[in-house]
């Protein structure tokens, strides 16, 4: 059994989720949650609260790989630069613990979810909750860490089939 960590990263709020895989590849819900990182304190403190959320998080659960969602650009640039920053600080939270990192876009979580890279969140959020026997509605960003996490199950399953890694067997090359 893997336990594997999703990491919705954003800079108001952070979505987390937690399955196990199996050696089949059949993933099953441990976690799921969002770290909110509004409140008192300027943008600095929101990053800190991130870091120390994820500590505990890893502390808590203890998975052994993690996968986060690579920055898109985004129309604001300074949203973007904040998302860029959240995202660095969530990474930096889970390599500072020598776990392994596995990223992918938003486009590539919906390929693998939905089937269409242009997949909306509320069928992502189904899905989400159809893989994982999951009943009621799922906190947005908690979903969406959980369709990274099941994403990378994916992912990892298939190279194992293979003999690969995972960057190769996602690779469209």
């Amino acid at each position: 059994m893997t336990r594997i960590l999703g990491i919705d990263p954003g800079s108001q709020r952070t979505g987390v989720g937690i399955i196990d895989v199996d050696e089949a590849g059949r993933a099953t819900h441990v976690f799921n949650g969002a770290l909110l990182l509004l409140g008192d304190g300027d943008f600095p403190a929101r990053l800190r609260r991130l870091l120390l959320g994820l500590a505990e998080v890893i502390e808590t659960w203890q998975p052994q790989e993690v996968a986060i969602e690579r920055v898109f650009l985004a129309r604001n640039p300074d949203s973007a630069l904040k998302l860029g920053q959240a995202r660095g600080a969530a990474i930096s939270a889970v390599v500072l613990r020598d776990l392994p990192v596995h990223e992918y876009a938003a486009k590539e979580v919906k390929l693998a979810l939905v089937g269409r890279g242009g997949a909306d969140k509320t069928q992502v959020q189904h899905m989400v909750g159809i893989m994982l026997n999951l009943h009621g509605k799922l906190q947005a960003d908690a979903a969406d860490a959980l369709a990274i996490a099941i994403t990378h199950a994916h992912v990892r399953a298939t190279a194992k089939r293979l003999g690969v890694s995972t960057q190769q067997a996602w690779s469209r090359k």
